[in-house]
């Protein structure tokens, strides 16, 4: 495990207490008009980084530096309320590959999900070349249970687990792993509105999520983490069908107290 330390430049830092009012860990104080780290027991959150106006908090361990934000850039509500409106779940899609500069942005949107106490606990496994495999021993695990299936629900009796019946011949399949489901959760939703900014369908597979944490094979092939799951399933693809509207929803059930 990479050990991070926070540094304060005092040569740079101006007593602003700006990181001290805004660190969660109530681990700033201030000595002699500087702010000064108690203690290296910390998340790690990067509030300090990112709030302090002249670059003057570090943390050690890390591949790349810090962005800067250059222009505020707020997103349209109207423009996210109609994607979400719209959004369909896709189980029809274009035999086209996706490009690799695509997935990879999908990937950054789930690496750079805010986590619970900082954890980073969230983990990828993509299946490309050796999706059919995986698939096969999701559908043999299936078939098995199928038949007990049948007995307590109607529509499973009427679903043939056909051979790609997880998948649906889609390109990409990016498993999401973590401790946390809720970090999971959230890693999926960001990396599904970057995915559908490309013009890709998305379907959350429940179904295989479940074969993957129920089945020892593909646990041990993606070499899962003990105390780890798969939190869920992203199936990847360019849509074969086009929605002309939305679906309904039942009304708004909310409390103001």
């Amino acid at each position: 495990m990479i050990n991070h330390v926070i540094t304060i430049n005092l040569n740079k830092c101006i007593g602003c207490q700006m990181c001290i009012k805004d660190c969660p860990a109530k681990n700033i104080r201030l000595d002699n008009k500087k702010a000064k780290i108690i203690d290296q027991e910390c998340i790690m959150c990067g509030h300090c980084v990112a709030i302090c106006p002249k670059v003057a908090v570090s943390i050690s361990g890390y591949e790349e530096e810090p962005m800067t934000k250059t222009k505020e850039s707020l997103l349209n509500p109207q423009d996210i309320l109609i994607t979400i409106r719209m959004r369909r779940t896709i189980r029809q899609f274009q035999s086209k590959d996706i490009d690799q500069y695509i997935i990879n942005n999908i990937l950054e949107a789930g690496r750079l999900t805010h986590t619970a106490k900082n954890a980073q606990d969230i983990s990828f496994v993509v299946l490309d070349q050796e999706k059919d495999i995986f698939e096969k021993i999701a559908v043999h695990l299936f078939r098995k249970i199928k038949p007990f299936a049948n007995l307590l629900s109607s529509m499973a009796k009427r679903n043939e687990i056909t051979d790609n019946f997880f998948f649906f011949d889609a390109p990409i399949v990016i498993m999401i792993i973590s401790q946390d489901s809720v970090n999971g959760a959230l890693a999926a939703q960001n990396m599904e509105f970057v995915a559908e900014a490309y013009g890709l369908g998305v379907l959350y597979s429940g179904f295989f999520t479940m074969a993957a944490n129920h089945s020892r094979q593909i646990k041990k092939m993606i070499e899962l983490p003990k105390g780890k799951k798969v939190v869920t399933t992203l199936v990847l693809g360019y849509p074969k069908v086009k929605y002309q509207r939305s679906a309904p929803r039942e009304k708004l059930d909310v409390k103001y107290m």
